[in-house]
């Protein structure tokens, strides 16, 4: 799908759409739990219908209706074929808990999905003789897991913490996590923690390193509310900068790593900044941007970068590039100097990763031009386009266009 997007203003109110973090992790404590809970506000974006997928595939009873997802809880799941689609959180989440189960389970997802990382559950199995067969075709579990003292990597991807934290109520009576540094992304950690603990688990922090669990008699049905998502939000308040947008529906508590970016934000309009993105990587597309309309800025801690959806620092270099933006990229740094913005003669290329489509969006509304692929914000946030033609950005599909 194409999209032309105007030179423009934003201006107007808007809500920010569910918080998918939250989303994933409160759909599978659901289908832990005994008995039936309701989860308002679940959007219906390609990684929240994956996790509802698998859920379904290991025997959850699960009906969507109207942004309401009714889950009954798992009784016993000893084999299945679990369909991720591009989502990782899905994946890496999933996957301890099918080995917690125990039995034989098979994943797949698409070619690029398959080929993450996935080394730290690969050594676990390898460690305790489960079976563990990637290729990027998919994956095949056969084995039970059943451990209480788990040493894991911190520097790769907080989602693998997520994921045995989740699957440890079913392991034992009580788990110890270990944490090597460097621990990235401890804010997505400490969302896994709430929502377990909303379920009725146990989840302590004796120190920065150690998480330990009690299973406290197992998950517990409860009826929730999935907030609002600051990584999402992020791009609406962006539009913002650029005009007149005022976000709402955000949770002025939250615990969420990105809502970082209202601080980063006024870091970069006031003038060149500085940003350590170690513990909110999906926030770069968006401050490069952002960084490119205003002052420049450096970002630091974005090795991670390279394992997204897409090599989110050398993609968003490509597409700056059209902008007349030159950015120098490094190991773990991405700077961009301050530099005029020019309407792009080429269409920006979306890299099929969502977070990359609505960033170079944000950038389209001070010169307007063309986007290729921008059907990737249906992996994180389908309603983009329409939530900003409500702000005058009056955004027109290659259809419409002619």
């Amino acid at each position: 799908m194409t999209v032309k997007v105007p030179k423009c203003t934003p201006k107007g109110v808007i809500a920010a759409p569910p918080a998918k973090s939250f989303a994933h992790r409160q759909i599978i404590c659901a289908a832990l739990s005994e008995g039936q809970s309701v989860i308002r506000g679940v959007s219906q974006s390609e990684d929240v219908l994956a996790t509802l997928d698998c859920v379904k595939a290991l025997g959850a009873e699960v009906r969507l209706e109207h942004g309401t997802a009714y889950i009954k809880g798992i009784e016993n799941a000893q084999s299945g074929e679990l369909f991720c689609r591009e989502s990782g959180s899905t994946l890496r989440f999933m996957i301890p808990v099918c080995l917690a189960f125990g039995g034989g389970f098979t994943f797949h997802g698409s070619k690029t999905l398959m080929s993450r990382p996935l080394s730290i559950y690969d050594k676990l199995c390898r460690d305790n003789g489960v079976v563990f067969e990637q290729n990027t075709d998919g994956l095949l579990l056969k084995g039970k897991l059943e451990i209480d003292d788990i040493t894991v990597d911190g520097s790769v991807s907080s989602q693998f913490i997520t994921g045995l934290m989740l699957a440890s109520p079913l392991m034992a009576e009580s788990v110890s996590i270990r944490i090597e540094p460097p621990f990235y992304s401890r804010p997505y950690v400490d969302i896994t923690s709430s929502v377990m603990t909303g379920f009725g688990i146990t989840v302590s922090r004796p120190d920065d390193l150690t998480i330990r669990i009690k299973r406290n008699g197992g998950y517990k049905a409860r009826e929730c509310t999935v907030e609002g998502d600051c990584s999402n939000a992020a791009f609406l308040d962006a539009l913002g900068m650029l005009g007149d947008v005022t976000v709402t529906g955000l949770n002025g508590n939250t615990v969420q790593g990105d809502a970082v970016y209202k601080e980063y934000f006024k870091a970069i309009r006031s003038g060149f900044a500085e940003l350590d993105i170690a513990d909110c990587p999906d926030l770069a597309p968006v401050l490069m941007a952002l960084g490119a309309a205003y002052n420049g800025v450096k970002l630091i801690n974005t090795a991670r970068l390279k394992i997204k959806e897409s090599d989110r620092g050398a993609a968003m270099a490509a597409e700056l590039s059209k902008f007349g933006i030159r950015t120098d990229l490094y190991d773990n740094e991405i700077e961009i100097k301050k530099q005029k913005i020019k309407k792009p003669a080429l269409p920006i290329d979306g890299h099929n990763d969502h977070r990359i489509v609505m960033a170079c969006a944000v950038l389209l509304t001070l010169c307007g031009g063309k986007i290729e692929g921008a059907e990737a914000v249906s992996k994180s946030y389908p309603d983009f386009f329409t939530d900003i033609k409500k702000l005058g950005v009056n955004v027109k599909y290659e259809a419409d266009a002619r």
